[in-house]
């Protein structure tokens, strides 16, 4: 059976279709390697894509993707509603098939190594192929973003990358790491005050009292406050539970769900159990989705 990893990075351009395209065709230009999915938005000025391949392939994919990004973004210029430290942000690998979180953490060390030497670009390694406790969250190392990174990472000792050099130049840094599927959703609210998706991402994020392995911010997007989160397992906090709180906390405020949406792709067993919930369906089996009967055995 042959490996499957997947990939997800995530690009500080979400506004030059020509850039993005670019970053993308050199993604896919690996044989073997399959990008699914490239998902942009103007506000964040960010791109997600998402992308599978074997284990033995996928970095060279996504070296190269890194690389052309390098190239195209400058982080001196820059602006957008998501937080960012460089122009590839974040990187990371997920096991899928035929391989472990422990082949993935290889990958990700593999990967920022070459990218350190090779590009110059500073790299630091989160999630389970963290190398120090404080920066096993994104946000952790992403303080200040690429500003505040440019401020501190020649003087200051704990923000001394794990490869590369302890300058940055406008392609700025790079955090590459292994992880299980996440999901990124975020929810639209009927104001376009953002202090009121502050406070609602506020109670729903585990960093500040609410629900684990949900990440959250509140933002403006297209003059609509926006709760983006981020859902680290959604076996153990589903996606249904934290929209749930998100109604329920925007409602103190008098303020209603208007919409939501997803940044990359999605498990189906997420939709499903969130069928399930909203549904009330009593002794669901996988086996009455017709889809699943008619695929038996292809």
């Amino acid at each position: 059976m042959p490996s499957i990893v997947e990939c997800v990075p995530n690009f500080s351009e979400g506004r030059r279709r020509e850039v993005i395209d670019a970053i993308a065709n050199a993604i896919a230009s690996i044989e073997g390697v399959r990008v699914l999915d490239v998902e942009s938005d103007a506000d964040h000025n960010r791109s997600v894509i998402t992308l599978v391949g074997p284990r033995e392939t996928i970095a060279e994919a996504v070296f190269r993707g890194i690389a052309e990004a390098a190239e195209r973004i400058n982080l001196d210029e820059q602006r957008g509603e998501h937080p960012r430290i460089g122009a590839t942000d974040v990187v990371p690998f997920v096991p899928v098939r035929g391989v472990t979180m422990e082949d993935c953490v290889a990958l990700a060390r593999s990967l920022g190594e070459r990218v350190g030497r090779e590009l110059g670009i500073p790299v630091y390694l989160y999630e389970a192929a963290a190398t120090r406790p404080d920066r096993v969250n994104l946000a952790d190392i992403r303080r200040g973003e690429y500003e505040g990174l440019k401020a501190e990472i020649e003087t200051n000792p704990d923000r001394v990358p794990d490869f590369g050099p302890a300058r940055l130049t406008p392609a700025g840094a790079t955090v590459i790491g292994a992880r299980p599927f996440l999901i990124a959703y975020n929810v639209y609210l009927t104001t376009d005050k953002v202090e009121v998706a502050k406070a609602v991402a506020k109670a729903v994020r585990h960093s500040s009292g609410g629900l684990r392995y949900v990440k959250a911010l509140g933002l403006l997007v297209g003059g609509q406050a926006q709760v983006s989160m981020n859902l680290t397992d959604f076996h153990k906090t589903p996606v249904h539970r934290a929209v749930e709180m998100v109604r329920q906390e925007a409602a103190r405020y008098g303020v209603a769900v208007a919409r939501s949406e997803l940044v990359g792709m999605i498990p189906q067993q997420a939709l499903v159990d969130a069928a399930i919930w909203y549904l009330q369906l009593d002794g669901f089996k996988p086996e009455l989705v017709l889809e699943n009967r008619l695929y038996e055995g292809v």
